[in-house]
């Protein structure tokens, strides 16, 4: 299986497409750079970068601050100039994800690309996923997508007692739901689609399934995870433990391969359960994640990735070297990091002290005014808005302390899809009365993290009031 290396064939056959400069001949040994388009701060986009300076080669992290594409006389030109694009654009947390695909289907028409955005297009997409590898017989839980709500609920029923409900683009567990035969659902969550699923439930008493990371059709490393206490998804990102798996079973390792084909991505993490009558395949991840894996397994697939890139490209490696690299995850700053980028987090986004969010369940959608406080821990939810979006169920309870309950209290806690700007974060919020407060909705240091908070900025426009509210602690 050679995925990766029919790249340039792929895309040499599609219509309209320019390659503007022909990579040198196989079997060359002169350097090659490799362009790793990321726009956002990312740990595996490093290691990747240094990964290709670690076996004799250029890496550039394509990103704002350095990427442009010109034409002038009818020549298109890409700077920086590489040889070959890694793509490893996060679609998933943004608004418009069609605008970053449009960068990415802009550069795979100048140089040759891994995980093609059309690829990305189906793996970004839960529904085209599951189409794709359904029509190509690999086995994945029964499911229902209909843009009708009454069509929707219409089939609920037909899942048994329990049914998933999810939304067709979403990332980290986000977007992900168990809900009962008996309850309505609707075909949007915030501004995404949703459909429903099957509740794949094996005979393990732990909730548990495998990650297995393919790269050019071979597994570089698989890891088993468990869902958390008090959860059923099992995602590294929700506080899910993993431990690497040495004896992944040869049908599972065909399965991802050929997922992972079919999909038609040269690197991906595909999640595979196992049920009462066999292996599922629930979800192929052209951008995922792999520091859980080598915490796991002591692999990084990073190697992997930067050798594919650099022999599509003609370049040539040591393989002994690339057996020895995948054994590290070097993360430190790449030489081919734009001057002026920020390693460190992405400090252009910015919250106000209030701000009007999108606040999403699994039967509806509020835009609300949210308050920033950076003093709590977690994200705190009004009980008439968590009931008019159909947050929930209740997943577990956390202890709340504050100044005036000294033994602190218990309060419910629910997963809701809280939408900032364009960003989309699913967090696990507590449920509380706070009707007697000015703003249903609390953003705590969950959403927070990812930000810059000015106090001084508000969405109301009102001048700032002094308005006491619970520090959140988990006990």
């Amino acid at each position: 299986m050679d995925t990766g290396r029919a790249s340039i064939a792929r895309a040499a056959e599609r219509p309209g497409t320019v390659l503007a400069r022909a990579p040198p001949p196989k079997g060359m040994s002169d350097s090659v750079t490799v362009g790793v388009l990321s726009l956002h701060n990312s740990k595996e986009t490093k290691a990747i970068l240094n990964a290709v300076e670690a076996l004799g080669h250029r890496g550039v992290w394509l990103r704002e601050e350095n990427l442009t594409v010109s034409v002038r006389d009818g020549e298109p030109a890409l700077d920086p100039d590489v040889d070959v694009v890694a793509n490893r654009m996060l679609l998933s947390n943004t608004e418009q994800p069609c605008e970053l695909l449009g960068i990415a289907e802009t550069l795979a028409r100048l140089r040759p690309t891994l995980n093609e955005p059309s690829h990305v297009l189906t793996a970004f997409h839960k529904v085209a996923t599951g189409a794709a590898l359904a029509e190509a017989g690999v086995p994945i839980p029964d499911s229902l997508f209909a843009l009708d709500a009454d069509r929707l609920n219409e089939g609920l029923g037909a899942f048994g007692e329990e049914a998933v409900y999810k939304t067709a683009i979403g990332t980290h567990g986000g977007g992900t739901w168990k809900v009962a035969s008996d309850e309505d659902v609707n075909p949007v969550v915030g501004e995404r689609y949703a459909f429903l699923q099957s509740l794949v439930e094996g005979g393990s008493e732990e909730n548990a399934d495998l990650r297995v990371y393919v790269v050019n059709g071979d597994v570089v490393g698989a890891m088993r995870r468990y869902a958390p206490e008090n959860d059923w998804r099992t995602n590294v990102a929700l506080g899910g433990r993993a431990e690497g798996v040495d004896d992944l079973p040869q049908s599972v390792a065909d399965i991802a391969t050929e997922a992972a084909e079919v999909v038609g991505l040269d690197y991906a993490g595909v999640d595979i359960i196992e049920g009462a009558d066999g292996w599922y395949v629930l979800e192929v991840n052209p951008t995922a994640g792999f520091r859980g894996l080598y915490r796991a397994t002591g692999i990084s697939p990073a190697p992997r990735i930067a050798q594919l890139a650099i022999e599509e490209a003609g370049g040539t490696v040591d393989e002994d070297e690339v057996a020895s690299l995948a054994t590290r995850f070097d993360t430190s700053r790449p030489n081919g990091t734009p001057k002026r980028a920020s390693v460190s987090g992405d400090q252009s986004r910015t919250v106000g002290y209030t701000e009007e969010v999108l606040v999403s369940g699994t039967s509806g959608t509020e835009r609300v005014l949210a308050k920033s406080d950076t003093g709590a821990g977690r994200t705190s939810i009004d009980t008439t808005l968590a009931a008019a979006i159909g947050a929930g169920p209740i997943k577990s309870m956390t202890k709340v302390k504050s100044g005036s309950v000294k033994s602190g209290k218990s309060r419910p806690v629910v997963d809701i899809v809280v939408g900032v700007g364009g960003d989309r974060h699913t967090v696990a919020a507590s449920l509380e009365d706070r009707s007697h407060m000015e703003y249903p909705l609390l953003l705590g240091r969950d959403i927070l993290q990812h930000y810059q908070v000015d106090v001084t900025r508000r969405f109301d426009g009102q001048e700032r009031e002094r308005e006491e509210e619970e520090e959140e602690g988990e006990e």
